[in-house]
C-alpha cells in the first residue's frame, strides 16, 4: 500500500492451530528491494513470539511495534517505537502483574564487506545481504526495559530499600515520615541550632 511516500508493511506473530510458527520469519525484511528513502513497518506479537526465545527472561506478553526504517547508499537506520505490557513477578508479594512498555530505541546497520558489531547500537553487514530480520532486536529491548525490582502497582506508593543482607525493606510513606520525625527528636541539639540557621 503506497501512502505519503512510504510503503507501509504489517507483519505479525501467526498462530497455526494454536501453536506458534517455528521460525521468526513474520519479522523478516527484504532490504535488498528497498529503494534509499524512508518507510515504516509494523510488527504484533504475544505470547507465542516469547516463548520462541530459549530461556526467555519473558513468558507472556502483548506488544505493538512502529519500525521507521531509513535506508541510504551507505546505511539503514532502524528506530523502534514499541508499546504494549508484560507479565511479570512482584518482588515483594510474588504475585504476577502487567509492566507497562513504551519504548523508544535505535539501531544502525551500516554497509561493509563482513558482519560485524561495533557496538550495542550499531553493527555492519554485508553490503549484499537481501533479508533482516528484526525479531531479535525487538526481544532485546523489551527484556533491558525490565525493571531491576520489580514491584506491583500496589505497592507504589511505598518506598523500599536494600538492608545490610541485600534483603529489601519495605516502609510506607508514613513510616518513613515517623522515622524522619524520630531522627530530628534524636538529633543533637547544637546541630538542630544549625539546620534552623540554615532554614532561615
Amino acid at each position: 500500500m503506497f501512502l505519503n511516500q512510504k510503503y507501509i508493511f504489517t507483519f505479525a506473530v501467526l498462530i497455526f492451530g494454536g501453536c506458534p510458527v517455528k521460525d521468526l520469519k513474520g519479522f523478516d525484511i527484504d532490504i535488498i528491494g528497498l529503494k534509499d528513502k524512508a518507510y515504516t513497518f509494523d510488527f504484533e506479537g504475544n505470547n507465542s513470539f516469547f516463548k520462541l526465545f530459549e530461556n526467555s527472561l519473558v513468558e507472556n506478553g502483548v506488544f505493538k511495534v512502529k519500525l521507521y526504517l531509513d535506508k541510504s547508499a551507505t546505511m539503514i537506520q532502524l528506530n523502534f517505537h514499541i508499546t504494549g505490557s508484560i507479565e511479570l513477578t512482584c518482588d515483594r508479594s510474588l504475585e504476577q502483574f502487567d509492566y507497562p512498555l513504551d519504548i523508544e530505541e535505535k539501531h544502525i546497520l551500516k554497509f561493509g564487506e563482513d558482519d560485524k558489531e561495533l557496538t550495542d547500537e550499531i553493527e555492519i553487514i554485508n553490503r549484499h545481504t537481501a533479508t533482516i530480520n528484526v525479531a531479535q532486536y525487538i526481544y532485546e529491548f523489551i527484556v533491558l526495559a525490565i525493571p531491576m525490582k520489580k514491584i506491583h502497582p500496589k505497592f507504589a506508593d511505598q518506598q523500599y530499600e536494600e538492608n545490610e543482607e541485600g534483603l529489601l525493606v519495605y516502609r510506607s510513606k508514613e513510616e518513613e515520615e515517623t522515622s524522619e520525625e524520630k531522627d530530628e527528636e534524636n538529633i543533637d541539639p547544637r546541630w538542630a541550632a544549625l539546620r534552623k540557621l540554615n532554614n532561615n
